[in-house]
C-alpha cells in the first residue's frame, strides 16, 4: 500500500525562525515551501517538513539521517566549521575517532539541532 509512495521526515521545532537559520544556512538545505507554522526543505528528492510545536526535542532518539557515503568525513568537517556540535556516544562495537562514530566500514555522526532533536550523518 505505501511501498510506492515517499516518506517526508518531519521535525518539530519551538521556533520556525531559528530553525529557517539552522536546516537552511548551517546545514545548507533548500527552504522550498513556508507558511506561518511549516517550513519545508528539499534536497535532492527528499523533504523535510519541519513544523512548530510544543514537543519539539522530547525524542531523544535520531529523527533524520542524511547518508552521504564517501564524504562523511568532510562533511562532518564543513558542518564543524559551521558551529555544529557533535554528539558522543559509547556504544558496543563502535569506536570514536574524532567525531565520527566507526564500526566495519560504517562511519556515523550524531548532532542536534537548537530543539534538540538528534539528526546524523552517516557513510563508509
Amino acid at each position: 500500500m505505501l511501498d510506492d509512495k515517499e516518506p517526508i521526515a518531519t521535525v518539530a521545532v519551538r521556533d520556525l525562525t531559528i530553525a529557517k537559520k539552522f536546516y537552511r544556512d548551517t546545514l545548507g538545505l533548500k527552504l522550498s515551501h513556508e507558511t506561518t507554522e511549516v517550513l519545508t526543505f528539499t534536497a535532492r528528492a527528499f523533504r523535510l517538513f519541519v513544523y512548530r510545536s510544543t514537543f519539539a526535542g522530547t525524542n531523544q532518539a535520531t529523527v533524520v539521517t542524511w547518508a552521504v557515503g564517501t564524504e562523511v568525513a568532510s562533511i562532518v568537517a564543513e558542518l564543524g566549521k559551521r558551529g555544529v556540535q557533535f554528539e558522543h556516544y559509547e556504544m558496543p562495537g563502535l569506536k570514536l575517532e574524532g567525531d565520527l562514530h566507526v564500526s566495519e566500514g560504517l562511519k556515523v555522526a550524531w548532532f542536534k539541532d537548537p530543539d534538540g532533536n538528534v539528526l546524523s550523518v552517516n557513510g563508509m
